[in-house]
């Protein structure tokens, strides 16, 4: 790169930031323009729509309830990854949409639940509804190479038989689809379809098409379902909860680039700068895929900005180190960049594919945390590989060569004896893992419960006030919810408003009728409610046995892809047996710090324990690549030992410096941020160190003993890796 080209690429460098800048952080502004104004907020940083259905079956039974709550879940899930679906008494299903307004644009486009029959010429039901896994609109070309629209059918294994039989008896007649008495669609048969898949075909619109399709998607439920009332809601959280989350990030920020600065110098300089395009490029993305933004995930964006830091400090490591060997600045960028390329790329596919698996296997939040990592990787790879490369290379092309700007020579740090102190440290990490599932046995034995479930996992009462007063979200958060926490017991209380209204829904644990009754009071007495209005049912928990079963099944999946990955890249088994093994050990940990500090186990703590996962595999990815590059290098002296030492010790800077940003970014979220941000960061908080701790003290050792036990490399018994010179 000229100089010509070098000043070109940092003027567009500092447009870009500028443009990024405006549309995002003001798009959070009060005037909400640019991307950031059409990114889709959850409930509780937007509030939503609130649809409650009643069942129009007597008595249904609880397998009926969960069948239908999941299948709602599934759909509605078109409209936001955080949409919920919950039980709401005996006979009552309650379902929350993020990011909309207009209740009557849900109903009308998720459909009345109802009956659905496919129905034969002689009026014989051929399957329901039941046997439909999934409708979807779909687009393609006729012979004249026209645009038509229709509808695929997928039906399940019992369905596909039924239709097979049916549709190769009547051959060029029609089997209606009748839906709740009335037929909505009459195709005609043309041939047999005995591969369980269907099109409806027909002069449809797209609208019409995606009608149909809806309609019959809502048939397939076990329960018919009439609407019971709908509501606007408001936002869970206050304005506030918001803006302390963005100026956490803010100056967490700013802190970050200040220590990189001060580690990396120019360098440092260059990926702040690639940080802040990062920062943009993933909000303007967001906005893109309408991906729908939590409280927990933007602390996610906020916690990845963090990590993103990560790939910067590999490269610039690297880049140092080639500097201590003697070679030129220019030399220097050039092979710093090509050394860091494996661990950053693998790091990245790993945390990647498990990304990938969670979103075609999760469900809920699962998915919408999956979206949020996706993006996150994605964008970070590109900025660390290609955006500081530019900008770094431009700086030298315009002149800064010096190489104090890059460098501050340091002694060569020699090598750390780790694996003599492996017995150590696997005591420490069995102590905390043994300690965590004695105090999750004690609680369970003292009716505490191995944990402190929130709402999302155990359910509770839903209470709806009528207050004399519209009350704000922050005023009800001062005056309200401390009430009802010091009558209930319940710490983790949820609010929300209902739109056009004085109606305020309260959740809380299951409260007895004593409780109930004794809250009904003190609201009567501290606000003047009118305590014969006040009405409250049980709900169940958001996240229902399927989504928990999506999620652990989701989970072991993407480990099984992981190692596979691992074991590909690396060609040994022992490298992925032991990143898993470690991978395990720090959700055995925090699972522990979730026990010992009654941390409220809810939606957060999916998210939590996802991010750890991720953090975990990426920090023992790095030190494996050291090792697999010293293992190329090995010469006939150095042992299995002296190689793993060499290389923990090598990358401990990198082990601190990424820990030490990831962890300034959640701390300012933890001092910042209103109670649920804080819930969610201090159990990251641990998960972080414990990463750390993990990466540099367990992954290595594991892998080493694996080695020695299973690849007959025996290392002398005493290795003090300081004695070489």
């Amino acid at each position: 790169m000229n100089k010509s080209k070098g000043i070109i690429s940092l003027i567009v460098t500092a447009a870009l930031i500028a443009l990024l800048g405006f549309t995002t952080i003001v798009g959070f502004g009060k005037g909400h323009i640019g991307a950031a104004e059409n990114i889709t907020l959850g409930l509780d940083l937007a509030g939503g729509v609130s649809i409650t259905y009643q069942v129009k079956d007597k008595n249904p039974s609880s397998e009926e309830m969960s069948d239908t709550i999941y299948k709602l879940q599934r759909r509605v899930e078109q409209y936001s990854t955080e949409a919920t679906v919950y039980q709401e008494g005996d006979d009552r299903i309650n379902i929350e949409i993020p990011g909309v307004t207009d209740a009557n644009t849900i109903l009308n486009d998720l459909g009345k639940p109802g009956s659905l029959e496919f129905v034969d010429p002689n009026g014989e039901t051929v399957i329901t509804g039941a046997d439909v896994q999934t409708a979807t609109a779909k687009s393609g070309q006729d012979d004249m190479k026209n645009t038509e629209y229709s509808v695929e059918l997928t039906l399940n294994e019992e369905g596909k038989k039924k239709f097979a039989d049916a549709t190769t008896e009547f051959v060029g007649q029609i089997i209606e689809i009748v839906y709740d008495g009335e037929t909505i669609s009459d195709p005609q048969v043309r041939n047999p379809i005995t591969g369980g898949t269907a099109y409806i075909t027909g002069n449809f619109t797209f609208e019409e098409a995606e009608n149909l399709a809806s309609t019959i998607r809502i048939g397939g439920l076990k329960l018919e379902l009439e609407e019971l009332r709908s509501n606007v809601v408001g936002a869970q959280l206050g304005e506030q909860a918001i803006s302390t989350s963005v100026k956490a990030g803010a100056i967490g920020l700013v802190v970050v680039f200040l220590f990189m600065i001060w580690a990396y110098l120019l360098p440092g300089f260059a990926s702040s700068l690639a940080l802040l395009i990062y920062t943009g490029l993933v909000f303007v993305i967001l906005n893109a895929f309408e991906v729908t933004l939590t409280l927990p995930g933007l602390a996610g964006i906020i916690l990845s900005i963090g990590m993103a830091v990560d790939a910067n400090v590999i490269i610039f490591a690297r880049v140092r180190e080639e500097m201590t060997k003697g070679k030129s600045v220019r030399n220097s960028l050039k092979t710093g960049f090509q050394k860091a390329m494996s661990a950053i790329v693998d790091g990245n596919v790993t945390t990647l594919i498990a990304a990938a698996v969670l979103w075609l296997r999760g469900s809920g939040s699962v998915k919408g945390f999956a979206q949020t990592l996706a993006i996150g990787i994605i964008v970070s790879m590109f900025t660390a590989l290609v955006v500081t490369r530019l900008i770094i290379y431009a700086f030298y092309a315009v002149g800064l060569k010096k190489e104090r700007l890059y460098y501050k020579p340091k002694p060569e740090r020699q090598p750390i004896d780790f694996l003599g102190k492996k017995k150590a440290f696997f005591i420490i990490s069995l102590v905390l893992i043994i300690g965590g599932f004695a105090v999750m046995g004690a609680g369970a034995a003292g009716g505490r419960g191995a944990f402190s479930y929130s709402l999302e996992f155990e359910g509770g009462t839903s209470t709806t006030v009528e207050f004399d007063k519209d009350y704000t979200i922050d005023e009800i958060d001062a005056e309200i919810v401390p009430i009802v926490e010091d009558v209930t017991g319940d710490a983790n209380v949820q609010t929300q408003k209902v739109a056009g209204s004085k109606q305020v829904i309260i959740k809380t644990k299951t409260l007895d009728l004593d409780t109930r009754e004794a809250l009904n009071q003190a609201l009567e007495e501290d606000f003047g409610v009118d305590a014969s209005t006040i009405t409250a049912e049980n709900i169940s928990s958001t996240i229902s046995s399927e989504m928990r079963k999506d999620a652990i099944v989701a989970v072991i999946a993407a480990t099984i892809c992981m190692l596979i990955y691992i074991w590909f890249r690396f060609k040994d088994i022992r490298f992925a047996a032991s990143a898993v093994t470690a991978l395990l050990h720090d959700v055995l940990v925090v699972l522990a710090f979730y026990a010992v500090s009654r941390i409220s186990v809810g939606n957060t703590f999916i998210a939590c324990m996802l991010t750890i996962v991720g953090y975990s595999i990426n920090a023992t990815i790095v030190i494996f690549d050291r090792i697999r590059e010293e293992l190329r290098l090995k010469t006939k002296t150095a042992n299995l030992a002296e190689i793993v030492n060499k290389s923990i010790t090598q990358t401990l800077t990198r082990s601190i410096y990424t820990s030490l940003t990831t962890f300034i970014m959640v701390l300012f979220l933890f001092i910042m941020g209103v109670s649920s941000m804080r819930e969610f960061a201090l159990p990251l908080m641990a998960g972080i160190l414990v990463g750390a701790y993990s990466s540099v003290c367990i992954t290595g050792a594991l892998w080493y003993m694996m080695k020695e036990k299973l690849g007959g490399e025996k290392a002398p018994e005493k290795v003090s890796a300081k004695k070489k010179k």
